[in-house]
């Protein structure tokens, strides 16, 4: 499962993939971006809820993928601006789905 999101044995990296019928973005430098919304089920303030997120790479660990995603949680409920902070972190890709 390269890339965590695709059928198997697609054999399209996550990087040229595009929707259906979309064009693929001109070939530019500096155009190309390698971040793409998704959310994230088990973020760290453990409220059970999925939170938007931006998956920025994939890896793969022990034969399994893992995505370094960025998301708000509530870290700290005590604070007067509700204790939201922005988290980084590798989360297994079953807990990643696409936005």
């Amino acid at each position: 499962m390269g890339g965590g999101w695709a059928r198997r044995g697609s054999g399209v990296p996550l990087a040229q993939r595009v929707r259906g019928g979309a064009a693929p973005a001109p070939e530019r430098p500096g155009a190309y971006c390698p971040g793409r919304h998704c959310w994230v089920s088990g973020a760290v303030d453990a409220e059970g809820v999925k939170r938007p997120g931006l998956l920025l790479e994939w890896r793969q660990v022990a034969g399994r993928w893992e995505g370094r995603v960025t998301y708000v949680a509530r870290l700290r409920p005590l604070e007067a601006n509700g204790g939201w902070a922005v988290v980084e972190e590798w989360l297994p890709a079953e807990l990643l789905t696409p936005l």
